[in-house]
């Protein structure tokens, strides 16, 4: 059984985090998600709209995904999570600011070396991510005003 892990904050779930997830899934046979920590996206993002359980809740519904599980907090680093789960390849979609080749170094600093890292691609529509939403949603406010 090949194992996929993807990683994402999946706030405001759309057609982009499915897009993503699809073509994780289709890289093996079972699909574990990481939904980042509450504490993970306040220190790297923005407050989340939603809480975690709530986002793990939301992507256990999505049809390619076999288990979700909540995130490290950002005091323990994403690579102590990979004994729990054992993925054979990570997927990073095309919008994560992570670069590839500083995974594949941590990652075979850390023994993993047999783990694949691959990016997927995005999805061809104007609404693909979370910020184009909220934007578009703000846009429409003010055209109402």
């Amino acid at each position: 059984m090949k194992r996929i892990m993807a990683v994402g904050v999946f706030d405001l779930l759309h057609a982009g985090h499915l897009h993503y997830l699809e073509q994780a899934k289709a890289l093996g046979n079972h699909l574990t998600v990481v939904v980042a920590h509450d504490d993970t996206v306040r220190k790297r993002k923005h407050e989340p709209v939603t809480n975690q359980d709530l986002r793990r809740r939301m992507v256990e519904g999505l049809k390619p995904v076999d288990e979700v599980v909540i995130g490290n907090p950002p005091a323990v680093p994403i690579f102590d999570i990979l004994p729990s789960i054992r993925p054979d390849v990570i997927a990073l979609g095309y919008d994560q600011e992570h670069a590839e080749e500083n995974i594949r170094k941590a990652l075979n600093q850390r023994g993993y070396s047999s783990i694949e890292v691959v990016r997927v691609q995005g999805l061809t529509d104007d609404l693909d991510g979370t910020r184009k939403i909220i934007a578009r949603i703000l846009e429409r406010a003010g055209q109402q005003e």
